[in-house]
């Protein structure tokens, strides 16, 4: 029986950006481009279609990202503790999702290009034919998991309930028979952008 499902997206964007220098939600996208588009605003875009609305979590970087956030008309929630990783920034944003009523959230990264729209196609289907047993569905590209990822209201519960000290990595491992894994041809999914030559390779 098909699911229903009123996706919030939820994008992480508190890190510190230590290795790059600066924050890497604010990064032009695509490199070297002359518009306004960044990591962030190009990531909003991305999950605007496929959701009811858009969750962005910040830390001290928030006076930054407000007016970002803001203008895409995303909303925006703060970790008070973006010093314990990010783990506790999903955990903040998930919460969040409960908060405003919805049951199921795409989760993505702020430092790495947004994922194809027939991506998010593929993960959202696979998502709403799957059956109850299945609480998330992950993007895999030649043998890597990636992001944006789908998570049900049980999945969302598991993160909520694991110990803050934990990782997202040790709650899906636990739950390994609950997740669904779908390969896509998507290089964006597995990138990770970290530093000024991860960068510039893009």
């Amino acid at each position: 029986m098909p699911r229903s499902s009123n996706f919030c997206g939820v994008i992480l964007a508190a890190g510190s950006s230590s290795r790059m220098g600066r924050d890497k939600a604010l990064l032009p996208w695509p490199p070297g481009a002359a518009g306004n588009e960044s990591f962030l605003s190009a990531a909003i875009r991305s999950l605007d279609p496929v959701t009811e609305l858009v969750i962005v979590v910040v830390g001290v970087n928030e006076s930054n990202l407000t007016p970002v956030v803001y203008s895409r008309g995303a909303f925006l929630v703060r970790n008070p503790h973006p010093e314990l990783g990010q783990f506790s920034s999903l955990r903040v944003g998930l919460q969040e999702v409960l908060n405003r009523g919805r049951d199921a959230a795409i989760i993505t990264l702020v430092d790495r290009p947004p994922a194809s729209a027939g991506t998010l196609q593929t993960l959202t289907a696979a998502f709403e034919s799957s059956t109850e047993n299945t609480w998330a569905v992950v993007p895999e590209r030649q043998g890597k998991h990636g992001h944006p990822y789908l998570v049900s209201r049980e999945m969302i519960e598991a993160f909520l309930k694991a110990s803050v000290s934990g990782n997202a990595r040790e709650v899906e491992h636990q739950n390994q028979q609950h997740i669904a894994y779908v390969t896509v041809d998507d290089p964006a999914v597995t990138l990770n952008v970290n530093t000024p030559e991860d960068y510039a390779a893009l």
